[in-house]
């Protein structure tokens, strides 16, 4: 049975982070995959600043070349939407019982999980794998708390990734060479189709 990370986020756009990230875990863990869910809508983000869901999955596609130890997934394109992590997991269970899903995220998605649907069945099944981010802080929360002592947590040592979506769509925006923080291809593809700079 495989060991599957599942690293779940908009990637609007994916960018050098996030497979720096998802390398990491292939090569420093014990997770033999790291699978990029493509989320068609975080119920805790602004839907309108998302680019279209197939052009997100192809970015992250191209990104990812021919990485057998990456892949990318619209598996939550197929379900209802917002999409929410506890649901996904049970379809996938369900559609690759060979496989051992794990949860990949950073620290400060870490400290909004008793908001997670579902958070104690999370932390009762899955494996967390978390990442550092920088200025990540610990809130004060009798929840959060009771949710992290249960957590099976592992501290990945990587390095502290400071780029982010945001950074790269403003700079875009704003006419920059954002080539340094993709993927060659990716960065083609975003100035090929205009993407962000509006």
């Amino acid at each position: 049975m495989a060991k599957i990370g599942l690293y779940f986020g908009s990637f609007n756009p994916i960018h050098l982070g996030h497979l720096a990230i998802a390398g990491y875990m292939t090569e420093f863990t014990p997770l033999e995959q790291v699978w990029f869910v493509v989320s068609p809508h975080n119920p805790l983000k602004k839907k309108e600043t998302l680019l279209e869901d197939h052009q997100r999955l192809y970015m992250a596609q191209l990104a990812i070349g021919d990485n057998d130890r990456l892949k990318a997934t619209d598996i939550e394109f197929k379900l209802p939407s917002p999409s929410y992590t506890i649901n996904t997991l049970a379809y996938l269970e369900e559609k690759y019982p060979q496989h051992i899903f794990n949860l990949v995220l950073g620290e400060d998605n870490l400290y909004t999980f008793h908001k997670w649907k579902n958070a104690e069945e999370l932390i009762g099944k899955y494996h967390l794998y978390v990442y550092p981010r920088p200025y990540s802080r610990r809130p004060e929360s009798p929840a959060l708390e009771q949710i992290l002592t249960k957590a099976k947590i592992h501290w990945a040592k990587a390095p502290l990734m400071e780029i982010s979506g945001t950074f790269i769509r403003g700079g875009i925006k704003n006419g920059k060479n954002m080539s340094y923080y993709l993927p060659l291809s990716v960065w083609k593809y975003i100035v090929e189709m205009h993407f962000y700079e509006k």
